[in-house]
């Protein structure tokens, strides 16, 4: 896949994109390289503004943070041992045999899954593991959770990308050709203002989408209900189920 092919859903929000989307938690990365063979080198992919890459440099010595959008990449935070290139995930110029581990974050349902996994075993050492993971949809409290359900998959459906359905699933259906390792259920969870959950929905892809096509903020038809539900002032949490991924990549189907 050239970069004229890469599905670029966030060049547009990238700025948003990185205070408004969910932090990981670090019991996930814990995990990860608990079950890695060694900490060396860890390839993120699909990488974004580098939501995982931050937390995954506590933890190995390198981490490689590809990601199709120059826009998103320009955006992310640095670390000295976070190396961030240009590049898509099926056709990330890493050298052959070098990852511990590769792990997609929120990004997977969007590769073409036969060039990815044809290029996670070009990268992979031995005993390599692969993490692919995503959330879901949030649970903040039923009446909310009702609107957002209306307002996400009934105002919204027609401006999702393909891939938001492997989401939707809750990665049930991804492809993905190896072994899986049952693993720990993790969880996002985050206190935020109403504004920051706003944020939150304005970096969503269909909601660029739908700007894109009508010129107008389609938040205008969620915000009369939504602000009976919540107030200005309030802070709730906020609970995101992450739906993991996980094998060695030695150990195909």
């Amino acid at each position: 896949m050239s970069n004229m092919d890469f599905k670029d859903f966030f060049s547009r929000q990238s700025d948003i994109y990185l205070k408004a989307r969910p932090t990981y938690p670090d019991e996930l990365f814990e995990y990860l390289v608990s079950i890695s063979s060694s900490s060396e080198i860890c390839w993120d992919c699909g990488t974004g503004n580098g939501q995982a890459a931050i937390s995954l440099a506590k933890y190995f010595k390198k981490v490689i943070a590809t990601d199709g959008s120059d826009k998103q990449i320009k955006n992310a935070i640095l670390k000295e041992n976070i190396e961030y290139v240009v590049a898509n995930a099926e056709d990330s110029g890493l050298p052959e045999h070098c990852a511990d581990l590769i792990t997609a974050a929120t990004a997977a349902h969007w590769f073409d899954h036969d060039k990815f996994y044809a290029e996670v075993e070009r990268v992979a050492k031995p005993n390599a593991i692969i993490a692919l993971w995503a959330y879901s949809e949030a649970i903040i409290a039923p009446p909310i959770d009702k609107l957002m359900a209306w307002f996400m998959y009934q105002f919204l459906e027609n401006y999702w990308p393909d891939g938001r359905w492997y989401v939707r699933n809750s990665y049930e259906t991804l492809p993905f050709p190896y072994k899986p390792i049952k693993t720990p259920q993790f969880y996002c969870k985050l206190d935020w203002s109403k504004e920051q959950w706003l944020d939150y929905l304005r970096s969503w892809s269909s909601y660029n989408n739908y700007v894109a096509k009508h010129n107008a903020d389609p938040l205008v038809f969620l915000l009369p209900e939504f602000n009976k539900l919540w107030s200005n002032q309030e802070i709730k949490r906020i609970t995101w189920k992450l739906h993991l991924k996980c094998s060695k990549v030695d150990e195909k189907l």
